[in-house]
């Protein structure tokens, strides 16, 4: 059974509606959902269709990759590196590996490029014009449409202090022609003689133009308990270095000293569940946290804590959303959800632990997905100060993948399609 969030789109138009005007900030908004299924494309604000149009995507063997991206970078003309040179008009990269949107003279009714989705002439450059790097990409078999959502997990801007208020003023009566420009209003209270009050432009500042943050909630990986047992070994005297999440020299070393000063025998790989239970246990920090949450800002890693999935046999499922708009003044953000179907290998399934997929199959998968984890009040609070429009949460089950790196948004692929080929 599909999740309820794989709703289908209707027929399409093969060409665009008519052509907003959007600022910048308008652009943050904005999300573009590929259906390889369909062939088509639709840019969504919100839940409500901006445009439309054919597309073709990847044939047998150059398959396109299926997953969430964004727009890493644009170009009005462009080169395929790979294949002889193919002009890409309107390149809109989605990942470093070669896999872009971009302008095509040949667009069938069917799959026919090397990876890339091509678009018309005409709707490629429209699209061009409608949007900003760190746009959202979801590009999946079926058709998708993003969906209002609500959830008690789901961040919440913190809303803004009431003004202040003098209490015990008195005013000294003054008339008009007193307040000559550039005077100050003097204010009486019981402690203090007078006030000086600003002109208007002086203390009404605009609110500052925050990046949208790109937030990852995923199965901890190899990386992250590496970093963490560094951290922990260091702190008891068993020295890492740097804690950087590799498995150097140093770190395999201070491993192998712990077990033996604690007298722990452990099998499963170097870096074993029984392993991270024993140091956690040493250092007095509880019980390992078998989840971690992400968040990137302007393409760069910004920070990430600890998270705790309950049930951790059952499968997360991919789940995307994004918020829309953002009411300080109430603490309200919008947000909109998509479900995408997920390919777990039985490799992928044995790593995490996973026995059963029913949850995330279900009808409320992105629901019962947000309600199984917990994450600290510390950083839930620091993710809502920064909170802005056009900000993205993913939940996946595989972690931070390869395609996720220096200069990206989390890029989480579903099926890697023709990942490392151009054009």
């Amino acid at each position: 059974m599909k999740p309820f969030l794989l709703l289908g789109l209707g027929l399409l138009s093969a060409t665009a509606l008519s052509q907003p005007a959007f600022a910048a900030s308008d652009a943050r908004t904005l999300q573009i959902v590929v259906s390889k299924d369909r062939q088509s494309l639709a840019v969504y604000d919100g839940d409500q269709v901006v445009a439309t149009s054919k597309v073709s995507t990847g044939r047998r063997g150059h398959t396109t990759p299926s997953g969430i991206f964004s727009i890493l970078e644009k170009k009005v003309y462009h080169e395929s590196n790979l294949y002889s040179a193919a002009p890409m008009p309107f390149m809109q990269r989605l990942t470093w590996s070669g896999i872009a949107l971009h302008e095509s003279n040949s667009v069938p009714n069917y799959p026919a490029s090397h990876g890339c989705v091509r678009m018309p002439k005409a709707f490629a450059k429209m699209l061009y014009q409608m949007t900003e790097r760190g746009v959202h990409v979801v590009i999946a078999d079926q058709p998708l449409v993003p969906q209002p959502f609500e959830n008690a997990m789901l961040f919440q801007p913190q809303a803004a202090p009431p003004p202040a208020l003098f209490s015990d003023i008195e005013l000294r009566p003054m008339t008009a022609s007193f307040l000559q420009q550039g005077q100050s209003l003097q204010v009486a209270t019981n402690d203090v003689t007078s006030i000086q009050m600003p002109k208007a432009q002086q203390i009404i500042a605009p609110a500052p133009d925050l990046a949208p943050l790109s937030i990852l909630i995923t199965r901890r990986g190899l990386r992250e308990n590496v970093r963490d047992l560094q951290g922990l070994l260091n702190g008891m005297g068993f020295i890492t270095g740097t804690p950087d999440g590799m498995l150097g020299p140093s770190t395999v070393q201070a491993i192998e000293d712990f077990k033996k000063a604690h007298d722990i025998k452990t099998t499963g790989g170097l870096v074993s569940p029984a392993l991270m239970k024993a140091v956690y246990a040493a250092a007095g920090k509880g019980e390992p946290p078998n989840g971690a949450i992400m968040v990137r800002q302007n393409f760069k890693p910004l920070f990430e804590g600890p998270a705790i999935i309950a049930e951790p046999q059952e499968a997360l499922g991919v789940h995307f959303f994004t918020a829309n708009a953002i009411d300080r003044i109430n603490g309200k953000a919008d947000w909109f959800g998509m479900t995408l179907e997920e390919d777990l290998s039985k490799q992928a399934k044995k790593r995490y632990g996973i026995t059963s997929e029913e949850q995330s199959q279900s009808l409320d998968a992105a629901g019962q997905a947000l309600g199984r984890v917990s994450i600290p009040d510390d950083v839930r609070h620091r993710i809502e100060d920064l909170l802005t429009s056009g900000s993205s949460l993913t939940i996946s089950d595989t972690g931070v993948g390869p395609e996720t790196g220096s200069e990206t948004d989390f890029i989480t692929i579903t099926n890697n399609g023709a990942l490392g080929k151009k054009g």
